[in-house]
This record gives C-alpha cells, sequence and structure tokens, in this order.
C-alpha cells in the first residue's frame, strides 16, 4: 500500500472514490435524497477543483496495486473549515472504501497528517466529526484526540452535529 499526494489529474478519481466512501460510510443512516444532493454539491468537479488548488489545503490517496482504496484532505490556516489557527492542521476526511476497512488504511492515511503536521510545526491537529459516526469517534479516541465542542455540519436538508476533537503535539 502507498500513500501519494493527488493532482490535478486524478480529480476523477478523487471524485469517485469521494462519492463512493462517503455514501458506504452514511447512506444508511440519511435519506437517499440527502445523501444525492449531498453528493452532487460537495463532491463535483469544480468544487474538488477548487479545493485542490488552494495552497493550504492538499489531498492524498491511499493505494493497493496502483486502485484508490481511500483518501485524506487535510488544511491548515485560513483554509481550515473553522478555527482557522495558523498552528494547527484540521483533518478535514479519512475515508476508507467498505472493503478495505479494519486493514489498517485509515491509520496509515492519519499517519501522513501526523508527519505533516510534524513537518510544519503544528501544535495540535483537529477535525470533526459526526456525533453518530461511533467508529470514527472511536479511531481518533484510540489515537488520542479528545472532544472540545461542536459544529453543525449540513447533509442535504439535514443539519447534523459533528464532534470538534483535537490532538496536542
Amino acid at each position: 500500500m502507498e500513500i501519494t499526494k493527488v493532482n490535478e489529474n486524478e480529480l476523477e478519481e478523487l471524485q469517485q472514490i469521494s462519492r463512493q466512501t462517503f455514501y458506504e460510510t452514511f447512506a444508511d443512516v440519511n435519506t437517499e435524497e440527502n445523501m444525492q444532493k449531498f453528493l452532487q454539491e460537495a463532491y463535483a468537479i469544480d468544487k474538488l477543483s477548487a479545493e485542490m488548488q488552494n495552497p493550504d489545503s492538499a489531498f492524498y490517496f491511499a493505494r493497493q496495486d496502483g486502485n484508490v482504496i481511500g483518501y485524506l484532505k487535510i488544511n491548515f490556516g485560513p483554509s481550515q473549515t473553522e478555527l482557522k489557527d495558523l498552528d494547527s492542521l484540521e483533518i478535514e476526511r479519512i475515508y476508507v472504501a467498505k472493503e478495505f476497512l479494519g486493514m489498517k488504511v485509515g491509520q496509515m492515511l492519519y499517519e501522513k497528517a501526523m508527519e505533516i503536521a510534524r513537518e510544519k510545526n503544528c501544535k495540535y491537529l483537529w477535525l470533526g466529526v459526526w456525533e453518530n459516526n461511533a467508529r470514527a469517534i472511536g479511531f481518533y479516541k484510540k489515537n488520542g484526540f479528545v472532544e472540545f465542542g461542536q459544529h453543525e455540519f449540513i447533509l442535504g436538508e439535514d443539519v447534523q452535529t459533528d464532534i470538534m476533537m483535537r490532538l496536542a503535539l
């Protein structure tokens, strides 16, 4: 397995893995209408392209045998979704294809985020995770993250609550 930085000519692969993994993760606990609205808007090619061109954001693929099986999105400073703290790194997304869950892919993507945070001398990492995503909450707690707040996440027409978690470095 390898972790590689996503480049502009891989936008369609990014869109596909983004939509696939989000749907696999949340479709069974949300309406199809809200899921489709979110997938179309959040993972539109022009939106992903703009995110990728932002110098304070980066995407990384997890690949096995050349196939994309997961991805990571990180943000720094003004690109962060909320805190916008120059001393922090936000993990905005870590998603892994369902068939590869439990195979340490998420851990490898997380470790890539940690490596980058240390290289940039960040004081902490932070993220938001849906309050009903017990698997992800457990993953982050296992890696030392603690809760420090919450924020709203809009999925289609549904207003959901994300738990904000952080890890001091």
